[in-house]
């Protein structure tokens, strides 16, 4: 059994060029994505043109190795990864 948590971090500084390459990936290994938690500044006067993705990953190693490497690619974006074992 895998005792292991594997969290992506996914940086994309320009949502308005990125967001839809960043969403193809995702919902291509939306069977691989436990949690997805979003993160943007919003307020009444500005909504950032950056934002923060958090992925817990599930499922078959090699499926979260291969979006990990498709979210690699993506130009414009940063994404990293934190892995703990139980």
């Amino acid at each position: 059994m895998n005792n292991e948590i594997r969290i992506l971090g996914v940086l994309v500084p320009d949502r308005q060029n990125e967001a839809s390459k960043v969403q193809s990936v995702l919902t291509k290994y939306g069977c691989s994505i436990k949690t997805r938690l979003g993160l943007h500044e919003v307020t009444n006067e500005i909504c950032s043109t950056s934002g923060l993705l958090l992925l817990e990953l599930t499922g078959n190693l090699i499926e979260m190795e291969s979006l990990e490497k498709e979210l690699i690619s993506i130009d414009g974006t940063q994404t990293r990864k934190m892995i703990f074992v139980d």
